[in-house]
């Protein structure tokens, strides 16, 4: 009866401890997921799944192949310049509970592979790449060339933010000539156009601005090019398209 009792207790000590390591575990992906809101969720989202600008952390392979921070500590606390990632200088502690907030997330979302948001850059080869080129050639060749401003394009862009480029690129700067009636033509960086005013920076950085009334002018925007192409695309062209756009690297 002695040992019976021993034993029941033994047991009951064995599952405070257990249940103490698990609520000190939770405790800590709790903080994780608190830091990972304040410092990464704007472009990774709040549930790491993908964000504004970031990839989604819960089907990362950097993530899955991580033990005990030793793949994403580097990442967090160096950033990743060339992508737009800055560097975190965290303490050890919340690194720490970050990066098992992360495996939490990549657990939760291997456990439910019909429900991923994200897109794998699998996702988006499935085309044909001899018949991208054809259409490039056709449509885009105008104005881009895979030797040229296209050159590694693939080995700097990679997957969604490929397509995205492709379909509507952001940013893409649109140039204007301004012509007054009594001077000289000027050419740079469109800064400002409405009914009234038209402004540009020249190649040396400096705005100028005239009255549109006293000035013809002309606008060259590339990303309306893009725009135009949208309605005309079917799905075979964007998938073929980016298919060639893949092998530019």
């Amino acid at each position: 009866m002695r040992k019976k009792t021993f034993a029941i207790l033994g047991g009951m000590v064995l599952l405070a401890g257990v249940c103490a390591l698990a609520a000190d575990e939770a405790a800590v992906v709790e903080k994780g997921q608190t830091v990972f809101r304040r410092d990464c969720a704007f472009c990774h989202g709040r549930d790491a799944a993908g964000g504004e600008s970031g990839p989604d952390l819960t089907r990362s392979k950097l993530v899955a192949g991580d033990a005990g921070g030793a793949a994403i500590g580097p990442v967090v606390r160096n950033g990743r310049p060339g992508q737009g990632m800055p560097a975190f200088h965290l303490p050890e502690d919340e690194l720490a509970a970050v990066v098992a907030f992360l495996h939490g997330q990549h657990a939760k979302a291997e456990a439910k592979p019909g429900e991923r948001r994200g897109v794998d850059v699998a996702d988006l080869q499935t085309g044909d790449a001899a018949a991208g080129k054809q259409y490039f050639e056709k449509a885009c060749a105008g104005c881009h060339s895979p030797e040229k401003d296209l050159k590694g394009i693939a080995s700097r862009v990679k997957g969604l933010a490929l397509e995205q480029r492709m379909l509507y690129p952001r940013n893409a700067k649109a140039t204007v000539t301004v012509t007054p009636a009594d001077g000289a033509a000027a050419t740079g960086t469109l800064a400002y156009l409405d009914e009234f005013t038209v402004a540009l920076k020249d190649a040396a950085g400096t705005y100028r601005s005239w009255a549109v009334a006293d000035v013809q002018y002309k606008v060259s925007a590339p990303a309306d090019a893009h725009a135009d192409l949208l309605p005309r695309y079917t799905d075979a062209d964007i998938h073929n398209l980016m298919a060639y756009l893949q092998t530019l690297r």
